[in-house]
């Protein structure tokens, strides 16, 4: 009896942690869904539903280098494959494209998967740019909506420079996005 008990109750904080974050995503508080996710990954680190949701939150939060683990440990189903694949796209878009800012390295046009995520098109972009002289920041505008363009500029800090991807509607601002 007491082993069943002890059972329901882990079945029931393991549920309730899946819960939370699924509830925090689907709240759109990405940020908040993705550090629990963190705080209890090694305790579920064995279950692809919970990597999945982690992962995604973290994507969505920006949180492009907490993609990793979870890129490498998604691959016990086609399903797991695939977001797998997905997000090993937009970390290694990310890394590339934060080391030809910074290091002047000249991305050639690259042919690679892509998504339809805001770092994946900024990538594609910048690209596309060839070898080029470089600017301070560059903008684009989307192939696909004429009036959503984007800023991608380094920000010096005193620790690491930041690499900056600016989305705009029209003239607003509508997201800030930070890696580094």
């Amino acid at each position: 009896m007491r082993l069943l008990f002890v059972f329901l109750l882990t079945f029931n904080l393991y549920g309730g942690v899946k819960q939370n974050i699924f509830n925090l995503y689907q709240n759109k508080k990405y940020e908040d869904a993705c550090n629990t996710g963190f705080n209890a990954f090694s305790r579920y680190k064995k279950d692809e539903e919970f990597l999945s949701l982690y992962a995604f939150s973290c994507l969505k939060a920006d949180y492009i280098d907490r993609l990793s683990l979870p890129i490498a440990m998604l691959k016990f189903s086609p399903e797991s494959r695939a977001n797998s694949a997905y997000f090993s796209v937009i970390f290694m878009q990310k890394k590339l494209l934060y080391h030809a800012l910074l290091d002047r390295y000249d991305l050639p046009e690259f042919h690679l998967p892509t998504t339809d995520y805001v770092l994946s098109k900024v990538f594609d972009l910048y690209a596309k740019l060839g070898k080029h002289d470089r600017k301070s920041v560059y903008t684009f505008e989307d192939p696909q909506n004429k009036k959503i363009s984007y800023k991608l500029y380094l920000k010096k800090d005193y620790k690491i420079a930041k690499m900056v991807i600016e989305e705009y509607y029209d003239t607003l601002l509508i997201k800030r996005h930070v890696y580094w």
